[in-house]
């Protein structure tokens, strides 16, 4: 009888062995077949295509369309602001109006037309965005890299008065603007996302002892803390040659600073809608990185939002 009950009890571990085999090599089977591209693939690291003043390492899928608009109002407090000017809503600092779209998923193209902050106004900007690498869960591939560049030409009327002016054009090269940036974007998790821009600004025609040629370091940040809600956080260094910049601080009577914006990002639907406080006027790179001369300790940041509504065009 002990001898039966043994060989019962072989037969059986050899029958739940070889079953829980199969079972193994058909999990492994339909890990294989699964497409190793969509398994990896870290999608979403951002809402948006800009957080607050900079571009976030997502594009566009192809023929989908995004229509932005930008505001930046006056300054809230400081001897611009106050009860006054009802904390800067009298006052518009710069308008930008946009349309980006998706030639492919990793291509965007984009064209704006923008008021403009400083001397340099009535901006039409044309963009390319590409994706070229996308960060993967296996972290083969630990963060992504995005390539952006924009050509910005002003339309504003040249002063032939002022030589020294920033609007002294004389001809049509004399508008453009160039920007290149390369944006480096990692999602640690769900809820929080991390990117680092390194830039270059070139004016073909700036003020006297103002840069053409500008590099600068972007970071932002975005922390999720509800379904549709998230704190966005973005700055920028730009590096300047110290003795042009106290030139022109000195004969300006005014300051340089460095662009920081905090917001809040609310989703809903199709709308990414972005509240914020800057103390950039400008919303173009080619005016916020190198022509920012406002101060958060002086009370001159402002309110700002962006409201972008996607429509695809695929069949």
């Amino acid at each position: 009888m002990k001898i039966k009950t043994s060989k019962l009890f072989a037969l059986s571990a050899l029958l739940l062995f070889s079953a829980q085999t199969t079972f193994a090599q058909e999990e492994l089977e339909k890990e294989l077949a699964a497409p190793a591209a969509d398994k990896e693939k870290v999608s979403a690291t951002f809402k948006s295509t800009k957080l607050i003043n900079g571009h976030t390492n997502e594009t566009l899928y192809k023929n989908e369309l995004d229509f932005k608009v930008d505001h930046r109002f006056g300054d809230i407090a400081g001897s611009n602001g106050g009860i006054r000017k009802f904390f800067g809503l009298d006052a518009s600092t710069d308008v930008r109006i946009g349309f980006e779209y998706g030639l492919t998923d990793n291509l965007t193209i984009g064209l704006a037309r923008a008021k403009g902050a400083t001397a340099v106004q009535q901006l039409y900007e044309g963009s390319l965005k590409y994706r070229l690498l996308q960060q993967t869960t296996d972290n083969r591939i630990p963060f992504a890299v995005t390539l952006f560049g924009s050509n910005t030409i002003a339309a504003v009327a040249a002063n032939k008065d002022d030589p020294a002016s920033p609007i002294a054009y004389d001809g049509f090269k004399d508008r453009q603007n160039w920007v290149a940036q390369i944006i480096l974007a990692k999602k640690f998790s769900p809820n929080l996302s991390f990117t680092l821009t390194p830039s270059y600004v070139h004016r073909n025609f700036t003020a006297f002892r103002d840069q053409n040629d500008m590099f600068a370091i972007g970071a932002g940040g975005r922390l999720k803390f509800s379904r549709r809600m998230a704190l966005v956080v973005d700055y920028f260094l730009p590096f300047r040659n110290k003795s042009d910049k106290a030139y022109l601080e000195k004969v300006s009577a005014t300051k340089f600073y460095n662009p920081l914006g905090v917001g809040l990002e609310m989703e809903t639907g199709g709308h990414v809608f972005h509240l914020n406080f800057t103390n950039a006027t400008g919303i173009q790179e080619m005016q916020y990185i190198p022509q920012t001369t406002s101060s958060w300790l002086k009370g001159q940041y402002r309110w700002g939002f962006s409201i972008s509504r996607r429509f695809s065009f695929a069949h």
